[in-house]
């Protein structure tokens, strides 16, 4: 392929980057993983840390909330870098060169799964033959996992939306930090006991928030459809333009329907996202102003992605209760 041929000038460089990543860990392991349920690796090689290294462990993960959840079971022990910052979209996201150089150099690799970081599967099934490579979804057993029919026979994963499920998953941060630097697996046992029992206040806070919506108020309108877990966790119906990935293109058709259903129930707010264009849903809410009904905007919440660090939603428990605020101010 000649260097025309590609559609934009920063494409070859990054596939070469890439390849050149592929064909290192390809040298350094045999390229096998093993699968668990969820369709990701179930973990790496090396299962204790070297007796040369020193320091921190260096950790390198995708999105804000599993950087988040690595850094509090981990403490002092473990030095996160995430690879998606504020507003970045996993589902379309793919990896930079600054990315492949922060993986290669990582000692462990946590991502969240289920397909999230759909296009940097490839990636991550190679690492695995090289160092510890985990999704933290791994561990959740499937009947606490949403099947959604239109996700073509997927699991749904945006499992932080539900505190409690959650909260689970750092059981599989704090099982691989210890396989892997057992001299500190007391403190990340500590420390991930601490998380669990301030996630079960913090989803009980949640539960309670949303109670006092009017039930016939309680339909969450969002740009895509990331918000399940929420709406099964805490009693609230959930509605989004989108599928379940924000690769699937909403239509006139899904415009006019949801239109219909704002109206008909007379739907006080809908919601943007964070890591999604607010065009969709300026339509939507015009769309009802041209039928009558005077929706507003009710705010933005953050799906995929969390606020900017140093913010208030810049950590999970901080996302989490803005969000929840967020809704319920505008429904209530």
């Amino acid at each position: 392929m000649t260097p025309h041929q590609y559609p934009c000038p920063g494409l070859k460089t990054w596939l070469a980057g890439l390849g050149v990543l592929l064909a290192i860990v390809g040298c350094q392991g045999n390229g096998s993983s093993t699968g668990n349920q969820h369709g990701t690796p179930a973990g790496g090689s090396i299962l204790v840390r070297s007796s040369k290294e020193t320091g921190p462990i260096r950790v390198t993960a995708t999105t804000g909330m599993v950087a988040d959840l690595v850094a509090t079971v981990g403490g002092g022990h473990v030095r996160v870098q995430a690879l998606m910052g504020p507003g970045v979209d996993p589902h379309l996201y793919k990896a930079t060169q600054g990315d492949l150089q922060k993986l290669s150099t990582a000692e462990i690799i946590i991502y969240s799964g289920l397909h999230l970081e759909g296009k940097m599967v490839e990636i991550f099934e190679r690492m695995v033959a090289t160092r510890p490579t985990v999704a933290v979804t791994a561990g959740l057993p499937e009947e606490r996992l949403r099947r959604p029919p239109e996700f073509a026979g997927n699991f749904d994963p945006h499992v932080w939306f539900d505190v409690a499920l959650w909260s689970e998953c750092s059981r599989t941060v704090e099982a691989e930090l210890a396989r892997f630097d057992p001299a500190h697996a007391s403190a990340y046992h500590a420390n991930a006991e601490a998380l669990r029992t301030r996630m079960a206040g913090l989803d009980a806070w949640c539960r309670a928030e949303i109670a006092l919506i009017p039930r016939e108020q309680r339909l969450l309108v969002t740009a895509h459809d990331a918000f399940g877990y929420f709406g099964r966790a805490y009693d609230i119906e959930v509605i989004g333009l989108q599928g379940i990935s924000t690769v699937a293109e909403f239509g006139l058709q899904d415009l006019t329907r949801l239109v219909d259903t704002i109206v008909g129930r007379k739907v006080r707010a809908v919601f943007v996202e964070s890591s999604v264009p607010k065009k969709s849903i300026e339509a939507l809410a015009q769309g009802c102003r041209d039928r009558g009904h005077d929706v507003t905007i009710g705010g933005q919440l953050f799906s995929d992605a969390m606020g900017a660090a140093g913010t208030p939603e810049g950590n999970y428990d901080g996302m989490v209760r803005h969000n929840v605020s967020t809704i319920a101010q505008a429904l209530r």
